[in-house]
């Protein structure tokens, strides 16, 4: 029978999308998160863990958490530096309330990770317009926006009505009710009117900025 604890690595995936693979912790149990990093720091290899949950870093050893990064609000963690920025930010970070910000976290450190500088526009749904207005001219100024929005997630709509460049839409799963878990905001991105909004699955921060990573490549 078949080991099923074998990790096989895809380390040409840098040179073959422009993107390294990534270790989804969620899944994972500690220990074997710990084997993961162990291997990468005898391979000399930087490491992006996304969903690693509080608990399962709490049970990491001590030498596997003096080595990496731990951000408890986007449940991320990062073996080796993180490079400095690129350029001028060309992504946009735009969340509808703070109650986005756990998933708005991982894009910005899958982003970070990956060399690229990001503007932050928080807290600006359409429950107060007003809020979102006042930030019109710097999101123009920024080609790529990634927008966070649970409940009825109306803002990518009115983000991609109000500015140009591409907008992707990360419905979350914040809400009452029929919003709960996120399946109405997935809707309702989906059936947009506004054209040309890009929609990635609930909750989905890093897949919103390998999207955004994956643009900018094509143009470079």
């Amino acid at each position: 029978m078949a080991d099923e604890q074998i990790v096989r690595f895809d380390r040409k995936r840098a040179s073959r999308i422009g993107l390294e693979e990534a270790v989804f912790a969620q899944s994972k149990t500690p220990d074997r998160i710990a084997a993961i990093v162990d291997e990468a720091v005898a391979e000399e290899r930087r490491l992006l863990i996304t969903r690693i949950s509080q608990q399962c870093w709490e049970a990491q050893p001590a030498h596997i958490q003096q080595i990496l990064d731990y951000d408890s609000l986007s449940s991320t963690a990062v073996l080796g530096d993180m490079p400095s920025p690129r350029d001028a930010p060309a992504i946009a970070i735009v969340t509808a309330g703070t109650a986005d910000a756990r998933v708005a976290a991982e894009a910005r450190r899958t982003l970070e990770y990956n060399g690229y500088a990001v503007d932050v526009v928080s807290d600006v749904g359409v429950a107060g317009l007003w809020r979102l207005l006042d930030h019109v001219e710097r999101l123009e100024a920024v080609p790529i926006k990634l927008v966070f929005a649970g409940m009825d997630a109306a803002l990518p709509s009115v983000v991609a009505g109000l500015v140009s460049g591409s907008i992707i839409a990360v419905p979350t799963s914040v809400g009452y009710g029929v919003a709960d878990g996120g399946r109405a905001a997935l809707d309702s991105a989906l059936s947009s009117c506004a054209p040309g909004v890009t929609v990635v699955n609930i909750d989905n921060g890093y897949g919103a900025a390998c999207a955004a990573i994956r643009i900018l490549g094509s143009q470079s």
